[in-house]
């Protein structure tokens, strides 16, 4: 009897089931025989084998056998290929849980090698790395070799595909939290709260801010980046992955560090003085921040740069404060002028300050950009300074108007303790000489360059005009009691008098400025040139006129040859002998601020 076609199509078809089944248990048993050979020689628990306890006592298996941990990771591949396989067409086949086994023994050797591989991989930072902050970008590179990292992608993307990938992620945060906690740790960066800043005094502050300078740059450049690109090579393979694995691990260090500025602005007293360690600290966030935007680039991480963002508002603040206290401060100074009209500690204590904040030009030009159009409009109207461009700033810059407003708050100071010397004299000398001070700070220093040459050479004319000044009203009436003309025919008696009345002015003059004095040699042989050519050439040309017309008696009367009186200039403006005389009072300098010191720098 014939049999029907659907019986025969049936039966057809249920052969080639079978056949299929047949073929991908066949493969699956072969691919059973294959890998257990290998997955048991490195079996962890495989102690009571010899040869197995001898393979086990291996380190490092993908660093001591490579070859041997190629075979691991590939046995685990063809398991993994060959179950889905099985699982399609027959999914209670007894060889599902046979390879299932396998599996596991080897992942438990692959978590074994996964967590050796990465404990060696931490940062070997030395002493003189730490304190120099030379932290190379390319240092987790250096640190961790393309080989390991090679490796550890390998068994992340194995065990993954296992179905192991919690276990493997859970594993990675473990280890690298603790490497970024424990390099933080070595660098000296801590949890603080607004109490124990409270209690600190400013020397262990100062202590702590150096501290996180210097290790900042290498927490950044090195640590987190390097932990940045370590994370991104391993789990290349899925960005949720990455993100939550390097979030997870980075963002407590990373706050804890850009806190610390946060910190910092709670010490209980921020004088104007502590402003440049503020400022340093500004600037190398400022400094660190495109790559703070490279590493922390998940919206996971958004938290670390927003920290950072804080701390950089909050230190501006705090230097905008300090900025202001200081300006008052200068305002309010009620100290006296100095004998001799030498350079007023007021003037060597603000022009200190401002040479130190001219080198952090860029970090005050994005803190005072609110500088108000009242003061410009003050400045332009000064009849001491205008806000003219430096070489390279615009007019409007705000670091060269807030500069210069701070130079004119004070020579205006400046300009009412020259009001307190009852001299006229005394008190253009000593604004020539505070003056002069300015312009030389700031000729030396980086405020050439802020405030440029235009204003440099303003100055320098003013330094000449209270030169001029003070030689007009000082030696006046030196100058006056020879005449002018000497063609005019005199009496004798006539050349007495004027020698007497030269004669007694000079010494007038010279015990009365013996006491003065001018800092700067290079002003101080440019008056005694000047004073020479006014004083000395008119007398001695008298003195060879009229000389020889006086009599034995009255040539008695002469008491200076015109040599004297070049010695007798020589000596001047050295504050040898002081008195006075010619003040109406007595007293020392006690600034309520202390000179700055290259703290900042």
């Amino acid at each position: 009897m014939k049999t029907p076609f659907f019986s025969s199509s049936k039966s057809s078809s249920h052969n080639y089931s079978s056949s299929s089944t047949s073929f991908c248990e066949s493969l699956m048993e072969e691919t059973i025989q294959n890998s257990q050979s290998i997955i048991k020689k490195w079996d962890l628990d495989a102690s009571s084998v010899s040869t197995s306890t001898s393979y086990n006592r291996v380190a490092n298996l993908f660093r001591d056998n490579p070859l041997e941990a190629k075979r691991l990771l590939e046995s685990v591949n063809d398991l993994q290929h060959a179950m889905q396989l099985v699982i399609k067409d027959k999914s209670t086949s007894k060889l599902l849980v046979r390879a299932h086994n396998l599996i596991q023994i080897a992942i438990k050797r692959l978590q074994k090698e996964f967590y050796t591989i990465l404990s060696g991989s931490s940062y070997f930072l030395d002493h003189e790395t730490v304190s120099s902050s030379r932290a190379s970008k390319s240092s987790m590179e250096d640190e961790v070799s393309e080989s390991v990292m090679a490796d550890l992608k390998a068994i992340a993307d194995c065990m993954i595909c296992a179905g192991y990938g919690r276990e493997c992620v859970k594993l990675y945060k473990v280890n690298r939290k603790s490497v970024i906690d424990e390099t933080l740790f070595y660098l000296g960066i801590e949890k603080l709260n607004s109490f124990q800043v409270q209690k600190m005094d400013w020397e262990l502050m100062e202590m702590k801010i150096k501290n996180w300078l210097s290790s900042v740059k290498i927490a950044v450049n090195a640590l987190f980046r390097g932990e940045r690109i370590l994370c991104d090579y391993v789990f290349s393979s899925s960005v949720n992955i990455r993100d939550s694995c390097f979030s997870e691990i980075a963002n407590d260090g990373a706050l804890t560090l850009f806190v610390f500025p946060e910190m910092v602005m709670k010490f209980k007293k921020l004088s104007p003085e502590k402003m440049f360690r503020v400022l340093d600290i500004y600037e190398i966030i400022c400094e660190l921040w495109v790559e703070l935007e490279s590493i922390f680039t998940f919206d996971s991480m958004a938290v670390v740069k927003a920290q950072a963002m804080a701390s950089l508002g909050k230190l501006g603040d705090a230097i905008r404060a300090m900025l202001s206290e200081f300006e008052t401060a200068v305002q309010k100074d009620s100290s006296k002028v100095v004998l001799g009209g030498g350079i007023h500690p007021l003037t060597r204590y603000v022009m200190n300050y401002l040479v130190f904040l001219g080198d952090y030009s860029g970090a005050i030009s994005d803190i005072v950009v609110d500088c108000s159009p009242m003061s410009i409009q003050m400045l332009s109207e000064s009849c001491y300074l205008s806000p003219t461009s430096g070489d390279g700033d615009s007019p409007s810059s705000p670091i060269v108007v807030r500069l210069t407003w701070l130079v004119l708050v004070l020579l205006c100071k400046l300009d009412g303790k020259a009001q307190l010397y009852k001299d006229v004299g005394l008190s253009y000398l000593f604004l020539a000489n505070n003056l002069n001070y300015v312009v030389l700070k700031v000729r030396e220093s980086n405020l050439k360059l802020l405030l440029g040459s235009e204003w440099i050479s303003k100055h320098e004319m003013k330094v000449k005009e209270y030169m001029s000044k003070y030689e007009r009203t000082g030696w006046s009436k030196v100058v006056t009691s020879i005449p002018e003309n000497l063609t005019t025919e005199i009496s004798s008696s006539e050349v007495k008098e004027c020698f007497i009345k030269f004669n007694s002015s000079f010494e007038e003059v010279y015990r009365k400025q013996s006491s003065w004095v001018i800092p700067d040699p290079k002003l101080r042989d440019r008056v005694k040139i000047s004073l020479a050519s006014k004083i000395i050439s008119i007398y001695q040309a008298f003195y060879e006129t009229y000389r020889g017309e006086l009599d034995i008696e009255t040539e008695s009367i002469i008491r200076f040859a015109p040599d004297d009186l070049q010695n007798y200039l020589s000596d001047l403006f050295h504050g040898a002998c002081f008195s006075d005389s010619s003040m109406g009072w007595s007293g020392s300098y006690s600034p309520s601020m202390s000179t700055p010191t290259s703290q900042g720098r």
